[in-house]
């Protein structure tokens, strides 16, 4: 069995794939096709702030024309004109789609010349629910990049040095101007209270990940496991056409080891070039040829139809998807439960990557948690082996 790690982020026409569909990289967390949303900007006269999130690349129009000024695909503010003199900036703030731990940030000046922000700063923040996040307190954020120099017409690319989990992102320009594109690039870190029950495993959300397929000519395998239903086939992956006499395959990482009950394949929308038949094969470990076993057997698919297949119900942390000859697919679903390890092993991840506010937070919606579970695991939660019993029940239970 051959793995191909990573993968070109655009197809044969140049048609942007999207970060969060690249195979052995990062996701992007903030991007509208994986839930996220810009839920405030404090001025957004020329351009609408929805626009900084949206999965593909800033398009230019030359005679694109409207009532205030030139439209452009990203978001824009007024000049400032402080009648005295102070400098102020603008601001949006955007909720992640799936929180998790933040390594890298893209601000797009794609196609703003003289009317891009010279300077850029990025605060971070992470609470329960879905807070009103423009009033959220100044001490609640906490900056992940310092101000630094923009170009213009430029993808500006920063590292981010930061462990913690993040749901908020709150992207600062310097005064004014326009952005065409943000992207936050990370690490899924999900919270383990949907984890627990039946759950898609294989889910971006959850934790799951492409890491390997065969051919993606058309569009990424990666969409196989976003959010939500596809419009079109655009949304789904589709592979070339096979004159060799083999067949194409998807690799998946689940987010955890699991055992899986029912698989949804979905073909919708793919009617001339869905897949003729399918095959699943599952293990613990990969990169052993012998320990693969049959979870599906080879057998027929149907164009533009979503099936809903029940599938053997071995221990798994890794499922290929085998189809034959080739062809496209909407989702791919691989429904079941983690395995208590699995679940002890992700609920401590998410309790190490919490800021300390956010832990704190948690920690006093445990009331019958003890001061010295509670001091344990304030200063050794990086190293803990179990979750306290208390706090386990509240997350897990």
């Amino acid at each position: 069995m051959q793995f191909r790690p990573g993968a070109e982020l655009h197809d044969h026409e140049g048609k942007w794939c999207g970060m969060t569909e690249q195979l052995g990289g990062l996701t992007d967390l903030a991007v509208s096709s994986v839930g996220g949303r810009v839920v405030y900007a404090n001025d957004q006269l020329f351009a609408d702030r929805r626009n900084l999130i949206r999965p593909e690349p800033s398009a230019y129009q030359v005679e694109t024309y409207g009532p205030d000024g030139k439209i452009y695909d990203g978001w824009e503010t007024r000049r400032r004109r402080d009648p005295e003199g102070r400098p102020g900036h603008d601001f949006a703030i955007v909720r992640l789609g799936i929180p998790g731990r933040v390594r890298s940030v893209v601000v797009d000046t794609a196609h703003f010349r003289g009317n891009y922000p010279p300077f850029a700063s990025v605060e971070a923040t992470a609470t329960e629910g879905y807070p009103v996040a423009q009033d959220l307190p100044e001490s609640a954020w906490t900056t992940i990049l310092p101000k630094a120099a923009l170009k213009g017409n430029t993808e500006n690319v920063f590292d981010v040095v930061s462990d913690r989990r993040w749901t908020h992102l709150r992207l600062s320009i310097y005064p004014d101007g326009g952005v065409a594109r943000f992207r936050v690039l990370g690490e899924p870190v999900p919270d383990p209270r949907h984890l627990t029950g039946t759950i898609d495993l294989a889910a971006l959300a959850n934790g799951g990940a492409v890491v390997g397929c065969s051919d993606m000519f058309y569009s990424s395998a990666g969409k196989l496991i976003l959010p939500g239903d596809p419009l079109t086939t655009e949304g789904g992956w589709e592979n070339a056409r096979r004159r060799d006499g083999g067949n194409d395959w998807v690799l998946f990482a689940l987010a955890g080891a699991g055992t899986i009950r029912r698989a949804v394949i979905d073909t919708s929308y793919f009617l001339g070039n869905a897949p003729g038949e399918v095959r699943l094969t599952g293990t613990t470990a990969p990169e052993d040829e012998s320990s693969w076993a049959e979870l599906l057997p080879r057998q027929p698919l149907r164009a533009d139809s979503v099936h809903r297949l029940r599938i053997g119900r071995d221990l798994v942390t890794h499922v290929r998807m085998d189809v034959y000859p080739d062809g496209g697919m909407s989702r791919v679903r691989l429904l079941g439960e983690l395995n208590e390890d699995a679940l002890n092993t992700l609920t401590l991840r998410y309790l190490a990557a919490l800021p300390d506010e956010h832990l704190e937070e948690l920690l006093l919606a445990v009331p019958e948690l003890s001061l010295e579970d509670a001091d344990a695991l304030r200063a050794s939660r990086g190293s803990l082996v179990a979750v306290p019993g208390v706090l386990r029940h509240y997350l897990l239970d």
